[in-house]
């Protein structure tokens, strides 16, 4: 079965309060309708719907601390309780100690090894791979996992031939702050019919958005409810142009954006959203509980 995992980073599930958490705020009614109503909130877990499953999931597996980017990303892509072996919580970019979690453990190595198709569906301009190449950037480890496959990054002429997307979905930023002014722009719309659309190319594809981030690390609150409204534009063409090609996940490492009274982490546990046939997410999430039980469900999905 193909699944295409939407990575929303910094996204925890919080409270129902417009004045920290922008979910209070942003209009969403592609969401909201896959979840018969309810919002990305921490009273709305568990939900099992015609559509739609929502699950709380912990990442901080039980270990003190916040949880971190790098070693929370790294369990997505592993499954493997990397803080637990470690002793620690790390982020934002992979120390040595977690990427070396991130060669033939990952879910893009297995897969290639399996002779599935995977890819990571964004779009790299040319200054990130200057300053990987210059050594002042650091790979994240989503990325990282990748290139370990042997799987290539996509870049520039991906993004302008329709293989990739950008990092905003619509492409806005590769104009107003990257400078490539006949960069191609979609509404959200076309932006998630693009995205399946690409998906379905592969048995297991993924897309970082990590912007979500960003706003609740500035406490952003007018930027947050943007992006979650882009985001939901999104979602409600991805959904068009999906139908019954397999699972959509969408998930997270860490809370953050959902308490925008804080600058740091949250100890809150994320959204685990999955849309799709209603057995098949009844198999995803079969003793889901934790960011390890995550790449065994997708493991098992493009397996079977």
């Amino acid at each position: 079965m193909r699944v295409l995992f939407i990575f929303l980073d910094g996204i925890g599930l919080g409270e129902n309060n417009p004045e920290t958490n922008p979910f209070a705020r942003a209009k969403m009614p592609n969401l909201n309708e896959l979840l018969e109503g309810r919002s990305l909130f921490k009273d709305s877990a568990p939900f099992h719907g015609d559509q739609a499953t929502l699950l709380a999931v912990d990442p901080a597996v039980g270990v003190s601390g916040l949880p971190q980017s790098a070693t929370g990303q790294a369990i997505l892509m592993t499954g493997i309780n990397i803080p637990s072996e470690l002793g620690y919580h790390y982020g934002p970019k992979p120390n040595p100690a977690v990427a070396a979690y991130l060669k033939e453990a990952t879910l893009f190595s297995r897969f290639v090894k399996e002779g599935r198709k995977a890819a990571l569906l964004n779009a790299y301009p040319p200054r990130y791979f200057h300053g990987i190449d210059s050594g002042k950037r650091l790979y994240s480890s989503i990325p990282l996992a990748v290139i370990n496959a042997g799987l290539p990054l996509f870049r520039h002429d991906d993004f302008f031939a329709g293989r990739a997307l950008s990092a905003d979905f619509t492409g806005e930023g590769w104009r107003t702050m990257l400078g490539y002014r006949e960069a191609p722009v979609m509404n959200p719309p076309h932006a998630g019919r693009t995205l399946g659309t690409l998906a379905k190319e592969y048995d297991f594809a993924l897309f970082e958005y990590w912007a979500s981030d960003y706003a609740g690390h500035k406490q952003e609150m007018d930027n947050a409810i943007g992006l979650m409204e882009t985001f939901d534009g999104v979602l409600g063409g991805l959904t068009e142009a999906w139908k019954d090609d397999g699972l959509i996940l969408v998930t997270s490492d860490h809370g953050n954006m959902e308490d925008l009274s804080t600058r740091r982490h949250t100890d809150a546990d994320v959204p685990a959203l999955i849309i799709g046939d209603g057995a098949a997410r009844e198999e995803f999430t079969r003793g889901m509980r934790n960011l390890t039980d995550i790449a065994p469900a997708i493991w098992r999905s493009v397996m079977s």
